[in-house]
């Protein structure tokens, strides 16, 4: 049974945490470039066995969905592919250029926008233009995002036959009324369509991404939505709760009333009803808003609490160095962020006179990488171990002061455990470590709510 009390309590705005610190709290005015460049070389060297991850954002689309927060270009216009291709092919070279060792690759992951924007022909050019100067680790994990309504039996296969064996359907929600307030039409039939496709192609991790709390949402419209899920079996189910930010520039998230919004513990309650019948067909709960089978590399990955979280949410391995290649992408070498130009624009601008495209970063502090390590932990694991800096612990224990009280957490020496009832609440203990969170106490909206 929820606490409705709690909920309300807690449902404030706050971090998702890929990372620590979060992107409102960078300090760009102390980072430079050329930081960037020495702490990805310094991290590529160190753990170079390891290989790198690359993320490579995609932008287009054809049409926009109004819950959306991510960065895109809408567009009908198909001649915008091999441009961008050779732009970010040269974003690689300027990469290329100075690290000091042939890149290997452990990770590559194709995110958007909608990557299936994409011809075959343009894919393949993209991924073999990457791996030309590189080598590849011996269990690399290739991925990418697919559309139900335009990834084609040809653009698995093809992807297939370059390495690729996870992807990722963005399903949403399958009610008619929740599919037209988010301006996402697509029935049943064609996510399984894709579905079975992946399956018979030999994809070993088949995601598809649910959403909770849009325009409309209902508990019949839930338990629809998660019965179709569960007779289609993915290996893996991500449950993310909507974020709404409509404050944010460029976002599209106006095309419903706010009112047509499941508010606080309804929204809390669609999540519990999904997760009840994702528990009954098999599924495990991974971290937060993710569930797997446990056949799954998640799952397993999860037992081994070798969980990772990073820019691109809960991933079954890391490594040190993560490049972002293409307009918006976010880099991390774990000793700094960088956040490539937002605008297609200036990023062409950059990378064609020879520049890396990042416009934003920040340089972490010893303090930094100790909250990190911390917040890791508790997004990953649900419990932490705190080392080090006896006052910054005083501080953080202070602020847990009342989740404890409700039975969020347990503290034991410098242990903390979230409790059984404190999982849903996992972004505001996380909070109470956010020393930039704590200290600025921003006024104005930066996050979604919590809950």
């Amino acid at each position: 049974m929820m606490n409705t009390k709690l909920i309300r309590k807690y449902n404030v705005p706050g971090p998702r945490y890929t990372s620590y610190p979060t992107v409102p709290f960078w300090n760009e005015q102390e980072f430079t470039t050329t930081d960037w460049e020495s702490t990805l070389i310094s991290s590529f060297v160190e753990s170079y066995a390891d290989g790198i991850s690359l993320y490579i954002h995609l932008p287009f689309c054809e049409s926009l969905c109004t819950f959306c927060g991510c960065h895109k270009q809408i567009t009908k216009r198909h001649d915008v592919e091999v441009p961008y291709i050779q732009t970010v092919l040269k974003e690689w070279q300027l990469y290329q250029d100075f690290l000091p060792l042939t890149p290997m690759i452990r990770e590559i992951h194709l995110g958007g926008g909608t990557p299936t924007f994409f011809s075959t022909s343009n894919l393949e050019r993209l991924i073999n233009g990457i791996l030309e100067k590189a080598e590849l680790a011996e269990d690399y994990q290739f991925s990418f995002e697919g559309h139900p309504n335009n990834t084609s039996k040809e653009h698995l296969q093809t992807l297939y036959d370059l390495g690729f064996r996870r992807v990722s359907y963005g399903v949403q929600d399958y009610d008619p009324q929740v599919q037209f307030a988010i301006n996402r039409i697509q029935p049943f039939e064609n996510v399984k369509r894709v579905h079975d496709w992946s399956q018979e192609i030999g994809y070993t991790s088949v995601n598809h991404d649910l959403v909770f709390g849009l325009p409309h949402q209902t508990r019949e419209s839930i338990e629809n939505t998660i019965e179709k899920t569960n007779e289609l079996r993915p290996d893996r189910i991500a449950f993310y709760s909507y974020a709404h930010v409509p404050w944010m520039k460029g976002n599209g998230q106006r095309g419903f009333d706010e009112k047509d919004l499941p508010k606080d513990h309804e929204k809390r309650a669609l999540y519990e009803l999904g997760k009840h019948m994702f528990f009954e067909n098999g599924y495990r709960e991974i971290g937060m808003d993710h569930f797997a089978l446990p056949s799954d590399s998640l799952y397993q990955a999860m037992k081994a609490r070798d969980l990772h979280r990073n820019f691109m949410g809960y991933t079954s391995g890391s490594t040190k160095a993560l490049i972002g290649l293409g307009m918006s992408a976010i880099s991390d070498s774990w000793y700094s962020f960088a956040q490539n130009e937002k605008k297609l624009k200036d990023y062409r601008q950059q990378v064609e006179e020879g520049n890396l495209p990042v416009f934003r970063g920040h340089l972490l502090s010893t303090e930094d990488l100790l909250l990190r390590e911390n917040i890791l932990n508790i997004m990953c694991r649900f419990e932490t171990e705190f080392e080090g800096d006896y006052p910054l612990f005083e501080m953080i224990k202070e602020d847990l002061e009342e989740l404890v009280s409700d039975g969020l957490v347990h503290i034991n020496g410098r242990k903390v455990t979230v409790t059984k009832e404190g999982i849903p609440f996992v972004r505001n203990i996380c909070m109470a470590f956010d020393r930039k969170l704590q200290e600025s106490k921003p006024r104005e909206n930066l996050f979604s709510k919590t809950v």
